[in-house]
C-alpha cells in the first residue's frame, strides 16, 4: 500500500500533463523536374584556357582542380631550371673557347682541348634549346588541359545512361550469348 500511492500519483501527473506540439502545416509537394539539365555555359572552356594563358595554373583553379596546380608549376619550373642551368654552362664553355682563341689559357677548363670545348658548347646549346622547347610545351599543355577539363565538366553523366554486360538467349538455339547493351532510360 505504501508503494501504490507514489506510483499512482506518478501516473496521475503524467496523464494530466498537456503536451504542446508544433502546429500542423499544410505542405505542398513540388515534384522535382528530373529531365531538366543544368545550364551549360559554352564560354567556360574558353575562359579556363584564357586564364591559364595569363597565369599558368589559373585555369585549373577556375575548374576547381587545385591538385593540378603544383604539377603545372613543377613541370614548367623544372624545365626552366634546366634551361637556365644549360644556358649558364653553354656560356661558360663559349667564353672559355673565345679566351683560348685570344691566346689565354687561364680558364676553369684547362684540362680540355679546343675540340672538347666546342663539343661542350654544342651539347649544352642543344640541351638549352630542348629545355626551352619543354617550357613552351608544358605551358601549351597547361592551356589545353584547362580547356579540355572545363569542357568535360559540362559533360552529362548520370545513372540513366549506362553500358553494362548482359547475357541473353539466342533467337534460334536459345543458348546464352554474352554482349554489351547501351541503355538509356527516359
Amino acid at each position: 500500500m505504501n508503494k501504490i500511492v507514489p506510483i499512482s500519483l506518478l501516473f496521475f501527473l503524467i496523464g494530466t500533463v498537456s503536451l504542446f506540439a508544433q502546429a500542423k502545416k499544410d505542405t505542398v509537394l513540388v515534384v522535382k523536374d528530373t529531365t531538366k539539365y543544368p545550364e551549360i555555359d559554352p564560354l567556360t572552356p574558353a575562359k579556363a584556357a584564357f586564364y591559364s594563358a595569363i597565369l599558368p595554373g589559373l585555369g585549373q583553379a577556375y575548374n576547381k582542380k587545385y591538385w593540378k596546380i603544383p604539377l603545372v608549376y613543377g613541370a614548367i619550373g623544372t624545365s626552366l631550371y634546366f634551361y637556365i642551368d644549360n644556358n649558364k654552362k653553354y656560356h661558360n664553355y663559349r667564353d672559355a673557347y673565345k679566351r683560348r682563341l685570344e691566346g689565354y689559357n687561364d680558364d676553369d677548363y684547362q684540362f680540355l682541348d679546343d675540340d672538347r670545348l666546342i663539343a661542350g658548347q654544342k651539347f649544352y646549346q642543344r640541351n638549352r634549346d630542348l629545355s626551352a622547347l619543354f617550357v613552351v610545351g608544358f605551358y601549351v599543355l597547361n592551356i589545353i588541359d584547362a580547356n579540355v577539363d572545363a569542357a568535360l565538366i559540362q559533360f552529362n553523366v548520370n545513372e540513366r545512361l549506362s553500358v553494362r554486360p548482359e547475357i541473353y538467349p539466342a533467337d534460334v538455339t536459345f543458348k546464352p550469348n554474352v554482349g554489351l547493351t547501351f541503355n538509356y532510360h527516359f
